[in-house]
């Protein structure tokens, strides 16, 4: 049961931790891309640039880059009856929710799909219209229909992310359909941080290689949000505590149990002797029947962890405050390989420890024990 209960923690705690990695760079990729290409606007709002650069294949040719999403980014505010609330509005090809859907909304103005909070923060379900005021030189205003509701993924900051059509926005600010306020490139998700900090390393050179294209911008998720990232290591290294504790845990759990297995045997053990087994097949022997309850207990652990993690995804059961831990629930996500790495680090961990004991064995002394008996 101890070694059940460690490694429940332990792949739990895994689990706990690639979820929020997960959700966490879904949420910022959905804000921003994984990386981000965007005009040099010396402070200037709304500058378009094409939508097709010259360096798009060669971007696109980068390992991990899975694709190149168009955006129009604006900042609105949403008044409802008495609420007031600012959104970000981003117009994309295909709005998040309302594809492969067919539209059985009466049309009050083009289709949005708003997150969740906004919902409940101003009342507004599918169905309803909303009206966008977008501000810059001169107000502007804009009603839409609400089609669709998605879940908030991340919550960074209070502007929440509303989707749009892509040709709506370019409508907005006057730009032809071949202009656009920046380029989201999104990239599988495997790749670590390091990894995507290169990548957009590469994208900024091959975009200074082409003169038309000095005037453009590259952004990594983690260097606009710096705090949400560094706030993942800490939690990374939180886990790699709780792997530690709990192998320590479980290994002295059976250390114990194989000395009073090892006490309880002691006659065993000298008989042994007295026929010829050395202590290193003696202890061997002890280590693989501590092995085995390892195992079990290993197995028992493993498949009460992932029933766990099944319950969390699936219900979302454990709630979180999202202006701490930036979603709003506890995230899990089952990365197979992962596991497999933290119950194999765990379990040839304990049987390390499994080894001191066997060293009891070599002061027996094989005379006194079965005359003892």
């Amino acid at each position: 049961m101890a070694i059940a209960v460690s490694f429940f923690v332990i792949i739990v705690a895994v689990a706990v931790s690639s979820g929020f990695r997960h959700a966490i760079r879904e949420g910022v990729a959905q804000l921003t891309g994984d990386i981000r290409i965007a005009p040099r606007s010396d402070g200037e709002d709304n500058v378009p640039m094409p939508r097709h650069i010259p360096s798009e294949e060669a971007i696109l040719s980068l390992p991990g880059v899975q694709e190149i999403v168009p955006a129009v980014v604006r900042a609105g505010i949403v008044k409802q009856g008495d609420t007031v609330h600012g959104v970000l509005v981003k117009g994309v090809p295909g709005i998040p929710g309302l594809a492969g859907k067919a539209d059985t909304v009466e049309r009050k103005g083009p289709s949005l799909s708003i997150p969740r909070r906004l919902s409940e923060i101003t009342g507004l379900g599918v169905g309803d219209a909303m009206t966008i005021y977008f501000v810059g030189e001169k107000v502007r205003v804009r009603r839409f229909a609400v089609n669709a509701i998605h879940q908030d993924l991340l919550e960074l900051d209070d502007n929440l992310l509303v989707y749009a059509p892509l040709e709506d926005m370019q409508r907005l600010n006057g730009w032809s359909p071949e202009q656009v306020s920046c380029l989201d490139v999104r990239v599988t998700p495997e790749k670590s941080r390091s990894q995507v900090e290169w990548t957009g390393l590469e994208i900024s050179t091959r975009l200074l290689d082409n003169e038309t294209e000095e005037d453009l911008l590259v952004s990594t998720a983690s260097g606009r949000y710096p705090q949400v990232f560094d706030w993942l290591g800490l939690l990374d290294f939180n886990v790699l505590i709780i792997l530690l504790l709990m192998t320590l845990v479980a290994g002295f759990n059976m250390v114990s149990g194989l000395l009073v297995m090892l006490l309880r045997n002691i006659a065993t053990i000298g008989t042994l002797k007295t026929m010829g087994m050395d202590n290193g097949a003696i202890g061997r022997l002890f280590v693989t029947v501590g092995a085995k309850a390892v195992l079990k207990g290993m197995l028992a652990g493993n498949v009460l962890a992932l029933l766990f993690c099944w319950v969390q995804g699936t219900w979302h059961l454990i709630p979180l405050d999202p202006a701490n831990y930036f979603v709003s629930w506890v995230p899990v996500h089952v990365n197979v390989l992962w596991i497999l790495g933290a119950d194999a680090l765990a379990f040839l961990g304990i049987l390390a420890l499994l080894w001191l004991p066997s060293r009891v064995i070599a002061r027996i002394d094989p005379a006194a024990s079965v005359k003892a008996d």
